[in-house]
C-alpha cells in the first residue's frame, strides 16, 4: 500500500448556514489523504498505474464550487466522488477548513475531517 497526499487546496467557495456566506463566499483550505497499492506504479514510472492526484485535486475543486450548508455535506461528496471515479483507492482521509469563520471570535478556522473506507 502507499500514500497519496493533496495538502492545503485553497479554494473560495459559498458554504454555511448564513445567507450571507452564500452571497460574499469565504476562503477554504482542504487537505485529501488516501491509501492505494503503488507498488505497480513504483515499478513502471508510467501515470496509468497510478492515481492521478491532477484528477484528485479536480474532483476538490469541483465538488467546493457547488453550495452546502454543513462542511460536513461537501466532505461527503468529495469522498463519495473519489471512491466512484477511482476505484483504486482504499481508504480517504479528509479535511475541510473554513479560514476566519463567522462565529463571533478570534478563529484562525473551523475544520471537519472524514475517514472512510472503501465497503
Amino acid at each position: 500500500m502507499g500514500t497519496i497526499k493533496l495538502k492545503n487546496i485553497r479554494t473560495y467557495s459559498y458554504h454555511g448556514c448564513l445567507i450571507e456566506e452564500g452571497k460574499i463566499g469565504s476562503d477554504y483550505t482542504v487537505d485529501l489523504e488516501i491509501k492505494t497499492d503503488l507498488r505497480k506504479s513504483c515499478l513502471s514510472d508510467d501515470l496509468k498505474d497510478t492515481v492521478d492526484y491532477v484528477l484528485l485535486n479536480k474532483i476538490v475543486v469541483e465538488e467546493m464550487q457547488i453550495r452546502s450548508n454543513l462542511l460536513e455535506h461537501v466532505g461527503h461528496r468529495i469522498i463519495n466522488r473519489v471512491f466512484n471515479e477511482i476505484p483504486e483507492v482504499s481508504r480517504i482521509l479528509l479535511a475541510v477548513s473554513k479560514l476566519n469563520p463567522p462565529i463571533g471570535g478570534d478563529v484562525e478556522s473551523v475544520t471537519i475531517e472524514l475517514e472512510e473506507y472503501r465497503s
